[in-house]
């Protein structure tokens, strides 16, 4: 069998074979693309998480504290905790604590993103309800003083605007390790196109050299 009539199967293998490369590698970057690196400000948001909890068991006002307001109590209904102050205590535990531990035990961008949006949308929940707990007349009808914020919901407020400015710098933040690993895998890939070129284009000077039977 002559050199010439192995030749295009050869050539179809190596084509093939860097094919299958060049889809590895572009699973690998989306890979790479969907994950977060918080490096450092992981630990700021495992503390912020931490206190968070905390926060659910300290008084969240008068006598209720955020278990009560999550469970609905008769504490509750006797500090008449509003609206503001139920779905504070809700989101809190659903995005500062829930997808914010997701997201930093996957380092996936999308969990990341939600639990940034969340902490967001409940540092302003925490803030409009330290505000019913301290203004005359939201909470009841007869203008009866509130007891006011407790100790909990303060700190629980100020734990989410820590968290949404930390998610926010890992989520926007494209890291120089992500950057300069996309750019290392391209050149791979560039080497590799170009071997496999220059390979192809000797083997066919090869194959004119080589004279054929008749």
């Amino acid at each position: 069998m002559s050199t010439s009539d192995s030749n295009p199967t050869d050539r179809a293998a190596e084509r093939e074979a860097f094919g299958a490369f060049e889809d590895d590698l572009r699973k690998a970057e989306q890979k790479v693309a969907g994950e977060i690196d918080p490096g450092a400000r992981a630990v700021v948001v495992a503390v912020c998480v931490l206190v968070a909890l905390v926060s659910v068991v300290l008084p969240h006002a008068g006598d209720a504290n955020g278990l009560d307001v999550l469970t609905m109590s008769s504490d509750t209904g006797a500090e008449q905790i509003a609206l503001p102050s139920k779905i504070f205590v809700y989101m809190l535990v659903i995005f500062g604590v829930g997808f914010s531990m997701l997201a930093l035990v996957t380092r996936r961008w999308v969990l990341a993103w939600i639990a940034l949006c969340g902490c967001a949308v409940t540092s302003v929940a925490g803030i409009l309800a330290i505000w019913t707990r301290n203004t005359v007349g939201v909470d009841s009808l007869d203008m009866t003083r509130p007891s006011g914020a407790g100790i909990g919901l303060i700190l629980g407020c100020i734990t989410m605007i820590v968290l949404t400015f930390h998610w926010a710098r890992v989520v926007w933040a494209r890291t120089n390790y992500h950057l300069a690993l996309e750019a290392e895998r391209r050149a791979k890939a560039a080497d590799l196109d170009a071997r496999g070129r220059s390979l192809q284009t000797l083997v066919e000077h090869r194959d004119d050299a080589v004279p054929h039977d008749d």
